[in-house]
């Protein structure tokens, strides 16, 4: 069994090179990784890139840690010291995960959370201290959700009702709450149990282009559903909360916005806290389709933007009510633009069909609504521009089936496009999705061959 030494140590031997030795940093790594791999130690828990001190030898993490606990306390008017402790700890947490697992270790977090409440403690806080310790804590945090505890959503709190002048600080917050939310059903729980939803539902305004992106995208990290350790999470329960304070104010923000950045994740977000029937009438009712349509008229070349209007499009049409509206507003000249306009993108082609076939599913009305546009050789062609992406394959497939199976009339145009050929290849390529295919060629009246895949044999005949 290959024998192993702690951090400490080695970081010991590094210093005793350094100071005994006079030798510089990089010179004495290399010697004492070779004293140890010679000892036949292994090293692959080591972190042997630490950048250090060269005139104490010292690690340059722990001794900022420690300096910055000197700090506490000591409510010293000339910050530029701490400034400068706090921006080395962010850049040293910033290398690797391992360096931040170390940081912690070493008390940094602890070390943070006491010097924000002590700087919000005061009459009035000190801004640059706020920023530089909310950088640094969001750099310890990332990836290390554990170290996020009680102590530090008090902290958030209290940092979501300040009121300062500039809105750096309330963004550093909502990226830090991101953080814990990532990979934690606890945190996750745990921020929902507080007051912190009602202290960001205020912060939601127009002109606020990145306050809303940090906002939106801790709404939806909350809504996560990532965490192993938990066998069941709270994700549906936390968008139905989410939703019920703040979805009506995102869709009636829709409007206020040309960014297609923020128009974006504002499409995201309506999207993922878009989970209950109810939810989908209330954003109809409060005008979100004819802003999402607008949304999409405007920005045609926009990729991002557009694929996140057709995801919250299908997600809407999960009500029926919801989704003959969808149509009636004349979303099939949309969606048949954006297929021309972006037939090379496989991304927007996969969403639109994917759209297409959730719009058409059981109403013949809304297919014929589609075949209308001209949609149908549009479709065969951007099929056919991506062959050998499969799941452009299956949405196109399950577009068409649900486009012919109750239109029938369709289908010699259909074929006229040389869609059988299209299909037969594609169930060549790509074998995982040949029933699907399959279910497009047999409702297409096409040749197929229907494979029954098991059959059974009973040990007694069945009277007739």
């Amino acid at each position: 069994m290959a024998k192993v030494i702690s951090q400490d140590t080695f970081d010991d031997v590094v210093k005793e090179n350094v100071v005994e030795f006079s030798m510089t940093p990089s010179e004495a790594k290399e010697e004492t990784i070779k004293q140890f791999e010679a000892q036949g130690i292994n090293l692959a828990n080591i972190i042997k890139d630490l950048s250090v001190n060269p005139q104490t030898g010292q690690p340059v993490i722990n001794e900022t840690v420690d300096k910055i606990k000197e700090h506490i306390g000591q409510k010293l008017e000339e910050t530029t010291d701490l400034l400068e402790q706090l921006a080395t700890l962010d850049a040293e947490c910033k290398k690797s995960l391992a360096h931040r697992v170390l940081a912690g270790k070493n008390g940094a977090h602890d070390a943070l959370i006491t010097l924000l409440e002590e700087t919000l403690s005061a009459d009035s806080p000190n801004e640059s201290v706020l920023k530089k310790a909310l950088e640094a804590i969001n750099s310890l945090t990332h990836k290390q959700p554990d170290l996020f505890d009680a102590e530090a959503m008090a902290v958030v709190l209290k940092l979501l009702a300040l009121k300062v002048e500039s809105e750096e600080v309330t963004l550093l917050t909502l990226q830090w709450l991101q953080k814990a939310c990532i990979m934690h059903e606890m945190n996750r729980q745990n921020i929902m149990n507080t007051s912190a939803l009602k202290l960001m539902k205020p912060l939601l305004g127009k002109g606020k282009d990145r306050l809303v992106r940090e906002l939106t995208a801790v709404f939806r990290f909350l809504v996560l559903d990532d965490d192993i350790r938990v066998e069941f999470g709270c994700a549906h329960e936390h968008a139905r909360q989410i939703a019920g304070e703040v979805l009506i104010p995102l869709v009636e923000l829709l409007p206020a916005y040309q960014d297609p950045n923020v128009l974006a994740d504002l499409l995201l977000t309506i999207g993922t806290l878009a989970v209950r029937q109810e939810l989908c009438t209330a954003i109809d009712e409060a005008g979100g389709l004819k802003s999402v349509f607008e949304i999409m008229s405007s920005n045609l070349d926009e990729v991002r933007l557009n694929r996140e209007a057709l995801k919250l499009l299908r997600a809407l049409a999960g009500h029926d009510s919801v989704k003959s509206h969808i149509v009636q507003q004349g979303v099939a000249p949309i969606i048949k633009q954006l297929l021309e306009t972006h037939q090379s993108n496989e991304n927007i082609v996969a969403a639109a069909l994917a759209c297409v076939t959730t719009l058409t599913l059981r109403v013949q009305e809304h297919s014929a609504a589609f075949f209308d546009t001209g949609i149908a050789e549009v479709i065969v062609e951007a099929v056919r521009a991506h062959p050998k992406h499969k799941i452009v394959q299956r949405n196109g497939a399950w577009a068409i089936r649900n486009m012919v199976s109750r239109s029938r009339n369709q289908c010699e145009t259909w074929i006229s496009f040389g869609v059988e050929d299209l299909l037969n290849m594609a169930m060549k390529e790509h074998p995982s999705v040949e029933q699907d295919i399959k279910a497009a060629l047999r409702d297409l009246g096409c040749s197929v061959h229907l494979r029954e895949e098991w059959t059974g044999t009973a040990e007694k005949k069945i009277a007739a």
